[in-house]
């Protein structure tokens, strides 16, 4: 129905949309009526052909919105999906989305020596594959020294669509969004840290931001009825 509010989640990586069962359970109990599409490559969907990017993703979402019946989305999007949220609000790609709701959001590059580090071991360490252990080596390295686990589980293509999302830094387009927008954040998120949360609420003009006491990065699991109860209290004074 065109009066009910209709809200589109973004999951994160790797996460699907059974990540967010519960919230959406929540939502549609509170009178909302939720969309939470599974992201090509994701929830057993087939993995884009060629090595897609934030812009590919976003397209494909804004091509999903238009087959919902509803001339006003709130759109939320976590991790991953922040970043693809981000990128389509900033580009203005669908103009039926008038409310944003960014949790946990990646989308903030830190350049530091870490990184750079690693990157230079990386390229090198190719050079080594033939070796025996080269494997456990090169696993230890990616969860236990970079911390990078996404990136060693990922498969095939995902594997470069993963690699070409993070080297985009999304904070030039933080400025560039206009609609009323809430962040959401865990306190002890390690993935996307809380610091970020805050960059993104100094850059988004009039936004607000709400943070989950002792929460990590996927607060949709950990503390599903705080987050909706967030979410519905926002929406109602928006409303209100």
């Amino acid at each position: 129905m065109e009066n009910r509010p209709v809200i589109v989640i973004l999951h994160g990586w790797p996460s699907s949309s059974r990540s967010w069962e519960r919230v959406k359970g929540l939502l549609e109990a509170d009178g909302f009526s939720v969309f939470v599409p599974n992201l090509p490559g994701f929830g057993g969907t087939k993995p884009p052909k060629k090595n897609w990017g934030v812009s590919e993703y976003s397209e494909w979402v804004n091509k999903y919105i238009e087959t919902i019946n509803h001339s006003h989305i709130i759109l939320l999007g976590h991790s991953f999906g922040g970043r693809v949220a981000i990128k389509m609000v900033a580009q203005n790609q669908t103009g039926r989305i008038f409310k944003l709701i960014l949790v946990d959001a990646a989308g903030i590059r830190h350049f530091n020596t870490r990184e750079q580090a690693a990157s230079w071991v990386a390229k090198r360490a190719k050079m080594f594959k033939s070796l025996p252990g080269y494997g456990y080596l090169r696993w230890f390295f990616y969860r236990l020294i970079l911390r990078k686990k996404d990136y060693f589980e990922a498969r095939g293509i995902m594997r470069e669509v993963l690699k070409r999302v993070i080297e985009e830094d999304l904070t030039p387009l933080l400025k560039d969004i206009k609609i009323p927008t809430l962040i959401i954040w865990g306190e002890r998120d390690k993935m996307t840290p809380l610091e970020d949360g805050y960059l993104m609420s100094r850059e988004i003009n009039g936004s607000s931001i709400k943070i989950i006491p002792q929460a990590g990065h996927a607060v949709n699991l950990e503390r599903p009825e705080e987050l909706t109860n967030i979410v519905i209290n926002y929406l109602n004074i928006q409303n209100g």
